[in-house]
């Protein structure tokens, strides 16, 4: 596909609609707002997943997604937290960052087998590439998700 008709379709917190966003728009660092209701959406902020939205909003994602499994009690978690923001802003467009707290969403938590965290856990078309277990600096994290992007 031409990157003029790259997109990602984005659910709107807000509203609830879906929109498409071109992935082109994001990579250039323009906000991306509902077409509903003109509320920003949340692309270069972790979307926080449940149990329930976890294959919508992961497993269908066009672009690569870290999952970070955490919990509210994890000190390490609350470590790396400003550094996957800091990564989620960065690579708008390009890659997404979602937050799956493992306590209120046992099923997925025990799905992927998570007896860690933070677990970081990168996605690409549905599917588990990579892990990391344990708070990472962000040079690290940055040279894994930028392998998978690669396809090595």
């Amino acid at each position: 596909m031409p990157d003029t008709q790259r997109t990602q379709i984005v659910h709107c917190p807000a509203c609830g609609a879906n929109n498409r966003v071109p992935l082109t728009k994001l990579e250039q660092g323009l906000a991306a707002v509902c077409g509903r209701c003109k509320e920003p959406l949340p692309f270069a902020t972790p979307v926080v997943v449940t149990d329930a939205t976890f294959q919508t909003e992961v497993e269908q994602s066009n672009l690569p997604v870290l999952v970070d499994m955490w919990a509210e009690w994890c000190g390490p978690c609350r470590i790396i937290a400003p550094v996957l923001d800091q990564i989620a802003t960065e690579m708008a467009g390009r890659i997404r960052i979602a937050k799956l707290n493992v306590d209120e969403n046992p099923r997925t938590a025990a799905r992927f087998n998570i007896q860690s965290i933070p677990a970081l856990v990168i996605f690409q078309g549905g599917k588990e590439v990579d892990r990391m277990i344990g708070a990472q600096p962000k040079p690290e994290i940055m040279r894994r998700l930028q392998g998978v992007m690669a396809g090595t």
